[in-house]
């Protein structure tokens, strides 16, 4: 039997959301070991006063196997 637990985070790139997972990823990574995938459940974007792109914000959902 296996059994998986979910937990939630949230990562920011100043490049993309892409990078910022990526970046959410690795950094889960160094503590949380057989991660199985990730739900990207929401994007967000911080702006400068002219509504140019400052950095990219993702909030996931991390799924790992416990054994």
């Amino acid at each position: 039997m296996s059994v998986v637990k979910v937990i939630e985070l949230s990562a920011s790139s100043k490049t993309s959301v892409e990078d910022a997972v990526k970046g959410g990823l690795a950094k889960c990574a160094e503590t949380v070991k057989n991660i199985q995938g990730a739900w990207v459940n929401e994007i967000k974007v911080v702006t400068n006063g002219d509504g140019s792109i400052q950095e990219w914000r993702v909030n996931m959902k991390i799924s790992f196997i416990v054994h």
